[in-house]
């Protein structure tokens, strides 16, 4: 659900996904033709790339064919270089499904247990480390701080560092809790899964990965990606500024190491895909083990949950200029794998409209109960989320023709499914869970909200009259549709509830009371970030973000 993109993501608004997706909520459906399936998906992400919201590869499989396996946009935007199916692509985070493995080939060679602390294999381990074990890197359970959160990372990103120097980035900080405690995405846990490889098998990651799962997989398009090597149909990674494609800031590959350095196609990582039906690599036990969640769906490397009914085992990457996803269903030899060097695209996103397509006479699609429109109305409104979980994320909910919608932060609008009066799906999210709340009054209050296994809260915000008064002016074309237009900056600790914009015409204005002196902004249209398009003046913070700029004098 939180995916942070400078504008929205394509809707499927397309006659021929419409049709498909659209059917009746509840069992599954008579699957249309495969290669009208193909059409629509081939439209779908067609628009996609004519939005600027995808460039890349995308391949489908199911009974064990692959029905689907095309490239989309450019691999080179420069040269005019199309992407295709052996376009290689980094690959972020999928990384930590072959670093999962290759912790799993060498327990089953018993050089090494699950269970073993951590300390094991650490010299001048520090003392707070003592209660950590592998299956805690594993799980993003054993509470090491991650060390792509670290304020200084983008700073100091575009230089490389030896394995022992990024480990000393983190390995004296604090435990955020203690292990086994809760679930917290950690790249720091999967850094030192890639030093245990290397001690346990007395070869360097990316030998051990290549000698013991490509070679033997023939997937002579993967590999660890070093930006210095000639690699033919390298793809090159983007991302949007506004309505402007822009070459993604230089990542030293050093740093993400066994956390996310590999690259792949999509036709490699179905060879990946096929061989985990075997025990080529692994043993049924050792599978068992990989594949079973332990807290928040999460297991070894990958997330597994139930998606419309179906058992899903999947994870996505994004790394600088790329945007990655797969998902498998065991059951029934189905496998989506999206690959994009598009930073702000959404891989995960397009991997479940796909899902709808091609498996939707296995899918069960949520039903919906009706609920009078004059109680949906009450809930249409901007709600904040818990800022000490989520900071500045902004859920916008309106009612239109009966159907209740919800637009979050950085992402598209999507259905919200009745369950009941109070209770409702993301049509997108099968394991999602919306309530809204009341006050002891009896005036919404609120949302408890559950996805992917956390639980966090947003509470209702009354919004104010548009800003018409300032020495700073705001305009904004081009958006006519828009529900809600926002400015937020350097200047209001970038709240995107406070200075809102009126309509004139087809455009939005506002006027905003600014002290003399240089400020950065974005607009917010319902709820997706971008770049002042009549603003030629933009500046990266100290994140690596573009922003807008404006001089007050």
């Amino acid at each position: 659900m939180i995916r942070k993109t400078d504008k929205r993501p394509g809707r499927p608004g397309l006659l021929a996904l419409l049709v498909l997706l659209l059917a009746a909520a509840g069992a599954a459906q008579v699957p249309a033709p495969v290669d009208k399936q193909v059409a629509a998906a081939d439209e779908y992400l067609s628009r996609l790339v004519r939005d600027k919201q995808f460039a890349g590869a995308a391949l489908v499989a199911r009974d064990g064919k692959v029905i689907m396996s095309k490239g989309y946009g450019m691999a080179d935007l420069e040269n005019g270089v199309p992407n295709g199916p052996r376009t290689k692509f980094r690959l972020g985070s999928i990384t930590k499904q072959f670093t999962a493995t290759a912790i799993m080939m060498l327990q089953e060679r018993g050089k090494l247990s699950t269970q073993d602390p951590l300390c094991k294999y650490v010299e001048d381990c520090p003392e707070a480390w003592r209660g950590v074990t592998i299956r805690h890197l594993l799980t993003h359970t054993s509470g090491i701080p991650s060390y792509t959160n670290f304020p200084d990372f983008v700073k100091t990103m575009a230089l490389p560092a030896k394995l022992e120097e990024l480990i000393g980035r983190f390995k004296n900080r604090p435990l955020e809790f203690q292990p086994g405690e809760k679930f917290s995405y950690n790249n720091s846990g999967y850094i030192l899964l890639g030093l245990v490889i290397e001690k346990v098998s007395g070869q360097e990651y990316e030998s051990f990965l290549r000698q013991n799962i490509f070679e033997p997989l023939k997937m002579a398009s993967t590999g660890y990606d070093h930006t210095s090597e000639v690699l033919k149909d390298r793809a090159s990674g983007y991302l949007l500024s506004g309505d402007r494609i822009d070459n993604a800031p230089y990542l030293d590959m050093s740093l993400p190491y066994a956390a996310g350095a590999l690259y792949s196609t999509v036709e490699d990582l179905y060879l990946w895909d096929q061989a985990l039906y075997s025990e080529k690599l692994l043993s049924k036990k050792s599978f068992a083990e990989m594949f079973t969640p332990f807290k928040n769906n999460y297991a070894y490397g990958w997330g597994v949950n139930d998606q419309y009914g179906l058992r899903r085992i999947s994870h996505g990457g994004g790394i600088n200029g790329f945007s990655t996803f797969i998902a498998r269903y065991p059951e029934e030899k189905a496998t989506i794998i999206v690959l994009s060097n598009y930073q702000h695209a959404n891989p995960a996103f397009i991997s479940d409209r796909l899902e709808r397509v091609f498996l939707a006479d296995r899918i069960k699609l949520p039903v919906s109960v009706k609920v009078d429109p004059a109680v949906m109305k009450k809930y249409a409104g901007r709600y904040e989320a818990d800022p000490n979980v989520l900071p500045n994320f902004i859920l916008d909910v309106d009612l239109e023709k009966d159907q209740l919608w919800v637009t979050p932060s950085h992402e598209s609008r999507r259905r919200l499914v009745a369950q009941s009066d109070t209770e409702f799906l993301d049509e997108f999210l099968s394991d999602s869970r919306i309530t809204f709340t009341k006050d002891a009054g009896g005036d919404v209050a609120g949302m408890s909200i559950r996805i992917d296994g956390r639980d966090f809260t947003a509470r209702r915000l009354e919004l104010p009259p548009a800003s018409l008064t300032g020495n700073a002016g705001f305009r904004l074309s081009g958006y006519p549709n828009a529900r809600i237009v926002a400015v937020a900056g350097s200047f209001n600790n970038w709240n995107q509830s406070q200075y809102l914009f009126a309509r004139e015409g087809d455009e939005w204005v506002a006027r905003v009371n600014l002290p003399p002196g240089k400020h950065t902004y974005k607009f917010i249209v319902d709820g997706i970030w971008i770049l002042d398009p009549a603003n030629e003046a933009v500046e990266a913070d100290e994140r690596g973000n573009r922003n807008s700029v404006i001089v007050v004098k």
